[in-house]
């Protein structure tokens, strides 16, 4: 990203103007500062931006809002002893703040992928796909089984059990990352995950989604159809649930880890 401070066009009258475009740069210079120095001021920000109190603090309540920041009390230390009054309040990132700057996570996955395919050919991928879609399935079998035995919902063999099942397993895949929903449709259910945490992998290794569809036909017990997957280009993950055609637990398509 492009780190600049605050850009602004001098209206005739000789008043500043800043552009759309010039308040996320300074937004990002904010959010970049933050990162380099630790929790900062505004008096501090304002300072190193060199922008006025008021426009700094216009930055920082909106980055407040949005959750990339959280204002602290300041640390104080031989070095920065607490001073006589009210103490300003300190800016420094949450989590998903330093989560807005990427990491290497995807490329790594990918390159091991890579080299397991060079190595074990892609029956090696297909397995390490197949391995990780149980683990998950595995994961969210254990959760429903514990929402069970606390006394929640239970999933029937009905058409409203087999629903009910389909919206408990959106429920445990948004707890892993997926923000998914399931909604009626005709005599089936759609699951629609809107965020993939292994989208840029699976653009490359296909095997990630396929693995992903079969474990879930095992955890429904039901053939299931994927029609449309975020690494494929497309906006969501859609998954259509059949209702009506249970598959025994003996024809299960992938190999169990």
């Amino acid at each position: 990203m492009t780190r600049s401070a605050e850009v602004a066009t001098v209206a005739p009258a000789g008043r500043a103007v800043t552009t759309p475009a010039s308040e996320g740069r300074t937004r990002d210079a904010v959010v970049r500062l933050a990162q380099e120095s630790g929790p900062l001021t505004a008096a501090a920000f304002a300072e190193r931006l060199e922008l006025s109190a008021a426009a700094i603090r216009r930055h920082l309540d909106a980055l407040v809002v949005d959750g990339i920041f959280v204002d602290v009390e300041p640390r104080v230390s031989a070095l920065h002893p607490r001073g006589r009054g009210r103490p300003a309040r300190a800016y420094q990132l949450t989590d998903a703040g330093r989560a807005s700057f990427g990491h290497a996570y995807d490329d790594l996955a990918s390159t091991a992928l890579r080299y397991l395919r060079e190595t074990g050919g892609e029956r090696a991928v297909a397995a390490f796909a197949d391995h990780r879609a149980h683990t998950l399935a595995a994961r969210i079998d254990a959760r429903l089984t514990t929402a069970a035995t606390a006394g929640g919902p239970t999933a029937e063999d009905d058409l409203a059990g087999q629903r009910e099942r389909a919206s408990l397993v959106a429920a445990a895949l948004t707890d892993e990352g997926y923000a998914a929903k399931a909604t009626p449709a005709g005599h089936g259910t759609q699951i629609c995950q809107h965020h993939c945490p292994v989208a840029h992998v699976a653009a490359e290794f296909p095997e990630l989604c396929e693995a992903e569809t079969r474990a879930l036909a095992d955890l429904l017990g039901t053939n299931v159809q994927r029609l449309a997957t975020i690494a494929h280009g497309d906006g969501v993950c859609t998954t259509h649930i059949p209702h009506g055609s249970q598959i025994p637990q003996d024809t299960v398509t992938a190999e169990q880890p």
